[in-house]
């Protein structure tokens, strides 16, 4: 079945800076805000060099996607020899990582849209070198099979783990049914080795019709990605369609149900499907919200910065427009706070710095920091 598209317009416009003497309220703790950048249109990844500065990816322009911020003096600069991306619907520069190990393995990875000649596109991943702000030793380690005619749901969150590098990818909206089929990469989570080689002990590597790279499938657009900081486990955020948005514990080999379970309902009202919820042999979400917030970036605070708001999960929301504050018991989620809903920013992006301190970039141009009201 076809599902009616949702069309959306959306207006980057300038948003006003928050004045840094204003406290803004919790159920745990205050904060301030401090404005670092101001003109990232659609700022949709950032990750820290060793050095103390912070690289930031441009989803909204085709040319001079990545960026890096340099604390000592605010400066944005752009990076060099970075690819020319297909910048239209869900396409762009997409995130941006630093090797974890980056003073014994100096790559950075990130990835982006690409378009063919027949107008049909995919997501690649490429890691390379910094070397006086510029790219060198430009490798591509992964492209995703096939390319379609289509420009949304690239999903396109990056993490590496014990060298692992996972990569998030949609299910590209009008494909939805290949989320349950193991011979393409929509709508899956790959994990390959941080030089793109395939591990040994990915779940599908017997299998003849599967590509190797699957680590788990049936997923629909996963834009959040963060490792739990005790147990190491993998979890995920994914839009729903209308409502059903899900939080994930992401397993190897396992069907997160998508398109065949699902809480959420065709745009303009309606079952998907057989109107299904469960079904033997798909993973329930540990969370789902209806209506939708439609999540976006993820992560754990572990910092010192917040004791309060230590071993939350912070989850940006561009739909309700807050950063979504839920607290946990082990993998149970007991409860949700909801930051910052006056501000009315669509939040791309979070994640905390090598200071502790919280970081989120916003549609419409602003990187922020919030930091505690000493």
């Amino acid at each position: 079945m076809r599902y009616l598209p949702l069309i959306v317009v959306l207006i980057y416009s300038c948003v006003p800076a928050p004045d840094q003497s204003i406290a803004f309220s919790s159920q745990k703790t205050a904060f301030t805000l401090d404005t670092l950048i101001q003109d990232i249109r659609v700022p949709w990844g950032m990750d820290w060099l060793p050095d103390g500065r912070m690289l930031i990816s441009n989803r909204g322009i085709e040319e001079n996607s990545l960026s890096i911020y340099n604390p000592e003096n605010s400066e944005v600069s752009n990076i060099c020899n970075v690819p020319k991306v297909y910048r239209k619907g869900d396409g762009g520069m997409l995130d941006v990582l630093v090797h974890p190990n980056y003073e014994s393995n100096p790559y950075i990875y990130y990835c982006y849209s690409t378009m063919r000649e027949d107008s049909s596109s995919t997501l690649r991943v490429e890691r390379a070198m910094l070397k006086e702000d510029c790219l060198t030793n430009i490798q591509k380690i992964f492209e995703v099979y096939p390319y379609f005619p289509s420009n949304g749901h690239y999903g396109s969150r990056l993490l590496i783990e014990e060298n692992y590098l996972f990569i998030s990818m949609g299910e590209r909206y009008e494909a939805l049914d290949s989320a349950q089929t193991l011979s393409n990469h929509f709508g899956k989570i790959m994990r390959i080795h941080d030089d793109g080689r395939i591990p040994l002990d990915n779940p599908f590597l017997d299998d003849l019709e599967a590509l190797p790279e699957i680590w788990s499938y049936g997923h629909r657009n996963p834009q959040g990605m963060a490792i739990h900081p005790i147990s190491r486990e993998l979890w995920i955020n994914e839009h729903g369609p209308q409502g059903g948005d899900e939080i994930n514990l992401v397993t190897k080999g396992k069907n997160y149900g998508w398109p065949i379970i699902t809480y959420g309902e065709e745009y303009g009202g309606g079952v998907i499907g057989e109107g299904l919820t469960e079904k033997e042999g798909m993973e329930q979400p540990l969370y789902y919200y209806t209506p939708s917030i439609a999540p976006s970036g993820m992560m754990f605070y572990t910092g010192n910065q917040f004791p309060e708001w230590k071993g939350s999960l912070f989850i940006g929301s561009m739909a309700f427009r807050h950063i979504n504050r839920l607290s946990l018991d082990g993998k149970e989620i007991l409860s949700e706070e909801r930051l910052l809903e006056d501000q009315k920013w669509r939040v791309r992006v979070i994640k905390q710095g090598p200071d502790d301190l919280i970081y989120f970039g916003v549609d419409g141009g602003m990187v922020l920091r919030a930091r505690p009201v000493k």
